[in-house]
């Protein structure tokens, strides 16, 4: 027969994860998660309340918090906060105690925050340590509760987007990525400048729609490129050519906006250069990044990643060409 510990430690939850995105940057969602004030309004699921909370917002840091139910039942959770990375992930050690002094459980709490396109990826992830029996029904209802509290976040952090905008600034970035492709130089020029070619490889990835494209490669001409992601953030590319030399070179400027928030201006250099058989690709990229807009080398990531899917498509373009000429 199995002893209370042994029934117990078989009865311990699976952890949880949960995500939401934010149409706001990530310091404006972890900043949420940084004082009191702020932890009452939304760190509840609905119909619940906290009337009584006390946090220092730093590693080691007091997390504790009063969690009342729409019944009048109140839980505390007392813990601490394990590390605090500005603007990139916390870890909170939580536990929840009844109001006669009762530890039901333990959640070992770890948020991650991820700038996606100019809102926030926040994921969350709770690894619970049963230490009572009753607690098995709180942990089990943890996912919705999650779902409830987030929805409370998400009106908190429209509440605190809502407030004057920061002064204005600007942060400048530069930053140079190389690629060789198997492929003559017309080849590439013609994925940087076809619209067709383009419209392939030049878009969000998973969970991006496109709404408009435009494109007009010349001296003086125009592109643009908007689309909409899942969690609502609409982004805007508006480019001006400046430079266009076929085969060798591209120069051009372009704004990116995420709703009607202009976030950056940038020049983006493309040189071409015949490497052996195939071609050198240099793109250098001069960005300036306004009004607190915190890239943290996203940019850049994309970038490399836009061009990897150049090679992709370059890759598909040379076979079937062989496949023809073999024919």
């Amino acid at each position: 027969m199995a002893t209370a510990t042994e029934t117990l430690q078989a009865a311990q939850p699976r952890p949880l994860t949960v995500s939401r995105a934010f149409n706001a940057p990530r310091e404006l969602v972890f900043k949420a998660w940084s004082a009191a004030e702020h932890l009452k309004e939304w760190f509840c699921p609905t119909g619940y309340t906290v009337p009584e909370a006390e946090v220092e917002f730093r590693a080691g840091g007091k997390f504790d918090l009063c969690m009342r139910s729409p019944e009048g039942q109140s839980h505390w959770i007392r813990g601490h906060y394990v590390e605090v990375t500005p603007n990139a992930r916390l870890v909170i050690d939580m536990n929840v105690v009844t109001e006669s002094g009762k530890t039901l459980f333990n959640a070992h709490t770890t948020v991650g925050f991820e700038t996606v396109c100019g809102g926030t990826q926040m994921n969350v992830t709770q690894r619970y340590t049963l230490l009572d029996p009753s607690a098995a029904d709180f942990t089990r209802g943890a996912e919705e509760g999650w779902r409830q509290t987030l929805d409370r976040l998400e009106a908190k952090v429209a509440r605190l987007a809502a407030a004057p905008p920061p002064a204005r600034s600007v942060a400048h970035g530069v930053f140079t990525i190389e690629r060789t492709y198997d492929a003559p130089p017309a080849l590439v020029f013609r994925a940087l400048t076809d619209p067709q070619a383009k419209a392939q490889w030049f878009h969000g990835g998973e969970g991006y729609t496109v709404m408009s494209r435009k494109m007009d490669v010349r001296p003086g001409g125009r592109e643009t490129l908007q689309g909409g992601w899942q969690n609502g953030l609409v982004s805007t590319f508006e480019a001006f050519y400046y430079d266009v030399i076929p085969d060798e070179r591209l120069v051009y400027s372009y704004e990116m906006h995420m709703g009607e928030r202009k976030i950056s201006v940038s020049l983006a250099t493309f040189e071409l250069k015949v490497a052996g058989q195939g071609t050198r690709l240099v793109m250098t990229e001069q960005g300036a990044f306004l009004d607190g807009y915190d890239d943290a080398g996203s940019r850049e990531h994309g970038s490399g990643l836009l061009l990897d899917a150049v090679g992709e498509w370059l890759k598909g373009e040379m076979k079937s060409a062989a496949t023809a000429n073999a024919g």
